[in-house]
């Protein structure tokens, strides 16, 4: 039986700045190179959203299949882009029975 993943949090212009200034001391949790996201991968990125709520994600390949995975991992995990550079991107997933990240008002 599948699981339906959680709603995206629809973050504010305020909200995805925060969540921007707290990723640049992280270091990327997950690597995703030449297998791509097979079932394992996004197991770890799951386990990474429910644990930290905030992750960087490196994704090791050309900017076009980059682009294809970043969606996927959105969409598979209910997770919202925060930013992307280059090769890493950036995921926030709320945990409502563990909250780790503080956001700001929404106003």
């Amino acid at each position: 039986m599948s699981q339906r993943p959680p709603q995206p949090e629809n973050l504010t212009a305020r909200q995805r700045k925060y969540l921007r200034g707290l990723t640049h001391h992280l270091q990327p949790v997950v690597i995703v190179a030449d297998k791509g996201l097979s079932d394992n991968v996004m197991a770890e990125i799951e386990s990474a959203l429910d644990h930290h709520e905030l992750i960087k994600v490196r994704l090791r390949t050309e900017r076009q299949q980059r682009d294809v995975w970043a969606r996927e991992i959105e969409d598979r995990c209910g997770a919202e882009r925060v930013h992307a550079i280059g090769q890493v991107v950036s995921y926030y997933r709320r945990n409502p029975e563990k909250q780790v990240v503080n956001l700001p008002e929404s106003g």
